[in-house]
């Protein structure tokens, strides 16, 4: 029972009742068992604009637009046969018509009531002109946005074949001249040589981190799990990255268990992150050594498998831990930086441990060197 039924019900005056509906805050229409107006408050006044003793009498499909009146009434019929509570916002797209001819998009909420002289329904309605407007502009934003998204996904794919593939054929004849496969080279000019080759990598680096971070933050990453043999991955991202590591004068380690360990992941993420985490760690190693190890532990009462990069690095101070993990920072801020790199490594790196399902930690005092961990679920 509707609460317009329960004031009957307990035999409320009509006064009561016409004065509850009054005061309202949307038009309240009441409309008897033949579908004829039978009461409207002020608000209905204001918002259909026509006089109460207009509607007092005429038919409810008075205030329904023309093309929509047959079918309305139709749909008084259903009603009446199972007269229920219906709520605004059902999904419904519903329309008012104006005394002057104009219609506007309106929230009905019906209620019946059972009174001596028959059945009754009680409409609420509800001008929801602004709300429309603010949704269709809010749908032309985001339509907007899609296209400006559309843009950039080809742009950036276009700008990823222009820009690789010349830096890739410098990285390529460069290398082939200081095999002095066409000729020998004197020691400047292998000097020289070994300087055009160590910037290119270096922009191809950063505009693979660019491309990845465009990726990452449309959330276009897609991860593919399967059984993975993490001792087989670190030993094969190390033996890569070792000529880096000597060429500083510093030892890259392994620590690896007897007993292989298989992790259920995404090895292409898996070697990125991993990648990104020993490269930073020769990066910011001057002496001393790097270790990667592997282990199966707890965090959080939960079995994980845990890669760690152990280097013997500059370190970070405590405050600055939390924002190495934000795009674009770096614990030294300085325009004489001796360390090369946009601050996009352990961004990604932590973007893609959470695709994952897992985290990357950190532990670390300057002077002393960090230890970055990688943890991943091990079900």
């Amino acid at each position: 029972m509707s609460v317009a039924g329960e004031i009957f019900r307990q035999g409320l005056a009509e006064e009561t009742f016409r004065a509850l509906l009054e005061s309202a805050p949307d038009a309240m229409v009441v409309v008897d068992g033949q579908g004829r107006i039978a009461f409207v408050n002020a608000q209905t006044e204001r918002l259909f604009g026509y006089r109460r003793e207009e509607l007092l009498g005429k038919p409810v499909e008075t205030l329904v637009p023309a093309r929509f009146r047959s079918g309305h009434v139709d749909q008084r019929s259903t009603y009446a046969k199972d007269p229920h509570v219906r709520p605004m916002g059902v999904g419904l797209d519903l329309f008012g018509r104006r005394k002057d001819g104009s219609e506007f998009p309106v929230e009905i909420m019906l209620s019946p009531i059972k009174t001596h002289a028959g059945q009754l329904v009680v409409s609420a309605i509800r001008d929801i002109t602004e709300r429309k407007e603010f949704e269709r502009e809010l749908q032309a934003k985001n339509a907007a946005l899609e296209e400006a998204a559309l843009a950039k996904d080809r742009f950036m794919a276009s700008m990823s074949h222009e820009l690789r593939t010349p830096l890739n054929a410098i990285i390529g004849f460069t290398g082939t001249l200081l095999m002095k496969l066409p000729g020998p080279l004197t020691p400047e000019q292998e000097e020289q040589l070994r300087i055009i080759q160590g910037s290119a990598r270096h922009l191809l680096s950063l505009i693979n981190d660019v491309l990845d971070l465009a990726k990452v933050q449309s959330g276009k990453v897609d991860v593919h799990f399967e059984p993975v043999n993490a001792h087989q991955v670190v030993d094969e991202i190390t033996v890569s990255l070792r000529a880096g590591a000597e060429q500083k004068g510093l030892r890259l380690d392994l620590h690896l268990p007897r007993e292989p360990i298989t992790v259920t992941t995404d090895q292409r993420a898996l070697r990125q992150i991993l990648t990104n985490l020993v490269n930073n760690a020769i990066k910011y190693t001057e002496r001393g050594s790097i270790c990667v190890e592997l282990e199966r532990v707890a965090r959080d009462e939960r079995p994980c498998v845990e890669f760690r990069v152990v280097d013997t690095g500059i370190g970070i101070a405590r405050e600055d831990q939390r924002r190495i993990f934000d795009p674009f920072e770096q614990v030294d801020e300085s325009t004489t930086r001796r360390f090369q790199g946009v601050g996009l490594g352990l961004y990604l790196s932590g973007r893609l441990a959470s695709l994952l399902g897992g985290r990357i930690t950190v532990e670390s005092e300057p002077g002393r060197g960090s230890t970055f961990a990688l943890s991943l679920p091990d079900d």
